[in-house]
């Protein structure tokens, strides 16, 4: 049966340690929840995965792509057509928008092995990616957490699915309303029992008697749960051991919704060995269980635990309300027009899928694409390239202290792509670093605003980490 051959993650760089929440004149403790930063949305993190996972894979090969998210800015509109731009997939890609159920993850998953299995598909990207708010101050706020995990199904795959069971339970347990930001929740316990345990425990016994399974042949278990206490006492009843469990990450990153149990699948993924078996448990109205055997190592593994390290703590809570849009003193751009539509659709291949142009005839790049060279002055002679997969290199730099935002200054500068062209950007995760011209930058893909109601995407560069500027000879600049 088809499975998956590559994994990708991404977990934002910023942290809000849970002391602050309750506590904000302690100092802050060592437990923390991973936060999108106020330029990231789960479309971002969705194209950040995403692009994690594919690696040095060609871009063609996928056929489907498959978005999940119960976090999505949109109501009407495909989520996944904008990854896929940004991506830089083939037009004809098959885009579906999977949303509503926190086990939306797993219907995509079976999708995409029952797509690849059937011969309807040849590669189906799965993504899921979750941004979920909770009231301030609630209880629930502490154990929430944003990431994006995306999978790569395709035939003859090294994690491959061997079985699955579903169970649906409706209860109105954690919801959210529509047209609002935050989740509403019942009480903890009837939560805890009725929409996650009961339901589980369901589907477990049936996929035990449907196939020899029991939990001593399972290697690991990555298990939906509302909270850390929930987590371990479901181990406990579907009787799995301690060293069997995948850490659920709590106080690190936080329950991050459809991409929680594929985050945790990504973690056993770094640890597990050809011939380990993996359970993973999903929840939501009901539960959708899927034993995973792997066979030999991914072609693409994830890299979680380097992206754990690297990151970005919050000074304040009001700094965390302020990313989440809550913050009552914030400035709202809803009433502005923002872009034009036109102009949004006209400009997406340079815009969204960050796009320049070769001059067929002197091999100059530009950013944007024009009509003119401007070193041979040839016309209408170019053909695309490709930019958002290079590394670039800071030509110039400067910080803004007087724009709002949550995270000042605005650091923005002219950039290298990798090439001829230079291109104007702002630079993401900027956490105090010393800058200086020639340091190398990679390119992340980040919402620059959300005027007129809707948001507004862009690329912008982000500082390789550990890497350093390159020595220059005698003379020599990094001047544009």
């Amino acid at each position: 049966m088809a499975g998956i051959s590559a994994c990708g993650v991404h977990v934002p760089r910023m942290r809000l340690p849970l002391s602050l929440i309750h506590s904000p004149e302690q100092r802050p403790s060592s437990r923390e929840k991973a936060v999108a930063g106020a330029d990231e949305d789960s479309i971002t993190m969705a194209v950040a995965a995403a692009g994690d996972c594919l690696g040095g894979y060609e871009r063609a090969v996928v056929d489907h792509l498959y978005l999940v998210s119960t976090s999505s800015y949109f109501a009407e509109k495909s989520a996944a057509a904008i990854v896929a731009k940004a991506l830089g997939l083939r037009p004809d890609v098959l885009t579906v928008d999977y949303g509503g159920s926190l086990r939306g993850a797993a219907a995509a998953l079976r999708a995409a092995v029952s797509a690849v299995a059937s011969g309807s598909a040849g590669t189906v990207l799965v993504v899921a990616s979750d941004t979920r708010t909770a009231e301030p101050y609630s209880a629930m706020e502490s154990d929430l957490g944003d990431a994006a995990v995306a999978l790569l199904v395709e035939a003859d795959a090294p994690l491959r699915l061997e079985g699955d069971s579903a169970v649906n339970r409706q209860a109105f347990d954690v919801w959210r309303d529509d047209g609002t930001a935050t989740l509403r929740s019942w009480e903890d316990r009837f939560v805890v029992r009725h929409g996650c345990i009961e339901p589980v425990t369901a589907a477990w016994e049936q996929l035990q008697s449907a196939s020899a399974l029991t939990p001593a042949s399972v290697r690991f278990v990555a298990c939906h749960a509302p909270d850390v206490r929930s987590h371990r006492e479901l181990a406990g009843q579907l009787g799995f051991r301690g060293e069997q469990v995948i850490e659920p990450l709590f106080g690190r990153v936080g329950n991050c919704g459809s991409a929680f149990v594929p985050l945790l699948l990504a973690q056993a993924l770094e640890r597990a060995q050809p011939g380990d078996r993996v359970l993973t448990a999903f929840a939501g109205d009901g539960a959708h269980l899927m034993s995973w055997v792997l066979e030999r190592p991914l072609e693409r593994t994830p890299r979680l635990s380097e992206q754990l390290q690297r990151r970005i703590v919050m000074r304040s809570y009001r700094q965390y309300l302020q990313c989440r849009g809550l913050d009552p003193g914030q400035r709202s751009g809803a009433s502005s027009d923002g872009i034009s539509a036109t102009v949004s659709y006209r400009d997406q291949d340079a815009d969204i899928g960050f796009v320049g142009a070769r001059c067929c005839d002197c091999g100059t790049e530009q950013y944007p694409p024009t009509r003119v060279c401007y070193r041979c002055f040839a016309r209408d002679r170019f053909e695309p390239v490709a930019l958002a997969r290079r590394t670039g290199t800071l030509l110039s730099y400067s910080m803004d202290y007087f724009f709002p935002a949550p995270n000042p200054p605005v650091v923005a500068g002219v950039c290298a792509l990798g090439g001829s062209a230079r291109a104007y950007l702002q630079l993401a995760d900027y956490a105090g670093e010393t800058l200086q011209t020639g340091l190398p930058v990679e390119f992340v893909f980040r919402r620059i605003h959300h005027s007129g109601g809707r948001p507004a995407y862009f690329w912008k560069s982000r500082l390789i980490a550990g890497a350093a500027a390159p020595a220059l000879e005698p003379g020599v600049t990094t001047d544009a």
